[in-house]
């Protein structure tokens, strides 16, 4: 039984964490209560908006809210005021709307406050500062949701009808999915060029050091280029040099060896590079993703985490602005761990590029900058600790000096007496002078050479060697989370809050996977749903079109525009062209054909997907109902004849399920007997040399490669093994970056 004070302040909030949290900060005045997220939604079992009237939506209290929304009823009923503090984007703008009906809260009655951080501070200020709900913002968010609900619940079944049951269309995921799929194509169809580097190596009169040069000119003629390929979102820029023969090579390195170096030109300067901006939402996910290998929905999770305990302020945010308070927090604690050289005069501020940021907020940084890391690693879990100190780390090096390196960049003359031919090679290498912002950033990505030596104008050199290398142009890369990110961002598809659960999506909808360099490529039926996107609905997965929408979003959440008429202008074409496509788009030229008959009937043979994958049936379907596997099928079944079940003895057999394919015993369901169907590499177990190398996956869902006889050979590796055995230490070499391979081995360089 609720006993609640008459003069109580309700303060309602979306989480239970963050409810604790601000709780210390309130007196005995106040009741800090969460909602534990939406208390309304549009249902799930039907569009749930009445089209023919102004798109007006019908939300309802789920049966998992309704219970809290009752306890919140009774709560506010007996409370003085109640105040709405849900986050300060357009989703928590929308909760506290649905909140304020929910509870039938009186508009004198119900207060809203903001704030960017849960500490004392920010609080207090809000509570004395509380405004009305911005019903703007509420209409922007209700815009997307309900336009999102249009295409999901119009394009799926159309999906279903033409592919398979079960299969969803989004408009963001679906030009997401479009990025990955475009990029698969383009390095399908890439066209490698081989060509030669051409070093020399080259040492001053009297002396035993070498250092390296590359060729860069003959005769006044530059060897090198730019290889630009036009792709999808952009392009893609490769550095060749034009020596594409390995004659040509030969013939250089002939003539090289026979010429007369010196020194042409000499550059000393020093070079300064200053650090970047404080994370936003996306670069957040870019930095986490490549420095920790989370992926966008770990980075948020955890981030949401931080905030909830008033660790980090808001994260969902496209500004870069730093709060004066805590650019005076961050000057102290630079001066106290790394020294008054490492800070700044006065502070250095970031300008906001992105379209339509909301400057008023801030960036994502420490709520104190002198709460260091390692105070905070016993009370946080490991990815929240290392969350928290990638942030503390690039907000506190964002207003550190510059990092400065002494450079030295040479041009070396080479001629040859003979052939008169002269070339001209450049050599050079930096060197840090003081660390400055990198200190606390840390050297990832900042590349740092040896210099060269010191040298004079028309000074003479010795020749050490003369070395060619064999190379080509690469292939655009696959996307990475980090990648997708950026690519989405720089497009203007999506806004911060939209980046995680866009890429969580079409991962969970198994259009697309990763693979070991946790690289995002498309799935069959990743390729096959985005190619009919493509013929029959150009518009949706339109990168302009998506952006425009966006645009017409942030105008809805500013006051520009009204969100019926955007949504009205939207679904009239968008409806007319998917009703006439239901009827005009036959499934059977949507699926592969084969080049065979139907043994029953010799109606034509097509591919199909089913819940558990692919198969080959009758395109003359329910006529005919002939089916078999797919050649794929019929070879793991092969792979896995043979198996005894255990525990009855019967013969196990391959079955198909939801999660993939695994073996069961023959005898169910007398035996229900079943084990998984393990993915060998062909690689023995280095540790046993009994068992087999098989791919395994981690309780977190991460891949690994481990020994086939674990408990009994605790034998893995986390990047998969090449097959090869490291020259050095005998270990298994392993597939790196880039194309790379190195030893699993730590310990061996």
């Amino acid at each position: 039984m609720l006993r609640v004070s008459c003069y109580m302040k309700l303060v309602i909030v979306e989480s239970p964490t963050k409810a604790k949290t601000i709780s210390k900060f309130l007196g005995k005045g106040y009741t800090v209560k969460s909602s534990y997220g939406h208390v309304r939604d549009l249902p799930k079992s039907e569009m749930g908006i009445d089209i023919e009237h102004d798109f007006i939506p019908r939300y309802i209290i789920p049966t998992k809210a309704k219970t809290k929304v009752s306890e919140l009823k009774k709560l506010s009923a007996k409370s003085e005021e109640v105040i709405l503090a849900t986050d300060e984007d357009r989703e928590g703008e929308a909760i506290s709307w649905h909140l304020a009906t929910a509870l039938k809260l009186d508009e004198k009655n119900a207060k809203r406050i903001v704030f960017h951080e849960i500490t004392k501070t920010a609080i207090e200020k809000a509570i004395a500062n509380p405004r009305k709900i911005d019903i703007n913002l509420v209409d922007a968010q209700q815009a997307r949701r309900i336009l999102d609900r249009l295409v999901g619940y119009e394009l799926s079944p159309f999906l279903w009808k033409k592919i398979r049951r079960g299969l969803s269309a989004g408009r963001v995921q679906s030009v997401a999915l479009r990025f990955i799929a475009e990029r698969e194509r383009e390095i399908e169809k890439f066209k490698s060029e081989e060509f030669w580097n051409i070093k020399a190596f080259l040492r001053k009169k009297g002396s035993s050091e070498e250092f390296e040069t590359e060729l860069i000119e003959k005769n006044g003629e530059k060897i090198e280029k730019t290889v630009e390929t036009e792709l999808f979102a952009g392009t893609y820029k490769n550095k060749k040099t034009l020596v594409s023969s390995e004659k040509e090579s030969i013939d250089l390195k002939t003539e090289l060896k026979q010429s007369a170096y010196s020194v042409k030109s000499i550059e000393r300067k020093e070079i300064k590079r200053t650090p970047p901006p404080p994370f936003i939402t996306s670069t957040l996910q870019q930095a986490a993703n490549s420095r920790l290998g989370f992926s966008a929905k770990q980075t948020m999770s955890a981030a949401q985490k931080l905030y909830e305990e008033g660790l980090i302020t808001y994260m969902r945010t496209d500004s870069f602005n730093l709060s004066p308070e805590s650019l005076v927090s961050a000057k102290r604690i630079i001066q106290k761990e790394f020294g008054n050289e490492y800070a700044l005069d006065s502070p250095r501020f970031f300008k906001t590029k992105s379209k339509g940021a909301q400057e008023a907020h801030e960036a994502i940084r420490p709520t104190s900058p002198e709460v260091i890391p390692a105070e905070l690693e016993k009370n946080l879990d490991p990815g929240q600790y290392k969350l928290y100190k990638l942030i503390w780390s690039r907000m506190v090096a964002c207003q550190m000096a510059p990092a400065a390196f002494d450079s030295l960049r040479a041009e070396i003359e080479a001629k040859n007496a003979e052939t008169k031919n002269n070339y001209l090679l450049k050599a050079g290498g930096s060197v840090a002078k003081f660390e400055g912002y990198l200190k606390a950033y840390g050297k990832k990505n900042v590349e740092e050479e040896k210099l060269i030596p010191e040298m004079k104008e028309e000074e003479s050199l010795d020749l050490s060697r003369v070395e060619t290398e064999q190379k080509s142009t690469a292939p655009p890369p696959r996307y990475s989370e980090a990648a997708l990110v950026k690519a989405l961002e720089e497009n203007g598809i999506g806004r911060p809050s939209t980046y995680a659960p866009t890429i969580s999506t079409v991962i969970e909808r198994q259009y697309v996977a990763k693979n070991e360099e946790r690289r995002l490529y498309p799935q069959e039926i990743g390729l096959l749903v985005n190619d009919l996107l493509v013929e029959h609905f150009p518009q949706i997965v339109d990168i302009k079109f998506t952006a425009t929408i966006e645009e017409e979003f942030d105008e809805i959440a500013e006051g520009k525009q009204k969100w019926m008429p955007m949504i009205r202008e939207f679904y009239g074409p968008f409806h007319k062209n998917l009703s006439e496509k239901m009827e005009t788009v036959k499934r059977e030229d949507v699926l592969e054909k084969l080049d065979r008959q139907c043994p029953e009937c010799g109606g034509d043979l097509i591919v199909k997907f089913g819940r558990f994958g692919k198969f080959i049936a009758c395109a003359t379907f329910p006529k005919c109902k002939y089916t078999e596997k797919t050649e794929d099928e019929k070879k793991l079944d092969e792979e896995n004849s043979g198996i005894i079940c255990e525990k009855c003895g019967s013969p196990m057999v391959v079955k198909r399920g939801r999660f993939g394919a695994f073996m069961g015993c023959s005898n169910y369901p007398n035996c229900k007997n079943i084990k998984k169907i393990e993915n060998k590499l062909g690689i023995i177990c280095p540790k046993c040399v009994e068992g087999d190398i098989v791919e395994r996956r981690s309780k977190r869902g991460k891949n690994f490669y481990g020994c086939s006889r674990y408990p009994e050979c605790d034998f893995a590796l986390w990047q998969k093994p090449t097959g090869a055995r490291c020259p050095k230490c005998n270990s298994l070499m392993v597939f790196a970056p880039k194309g790379e391979e190195k030893c699993s081995n730590k310990e061996c360089k």
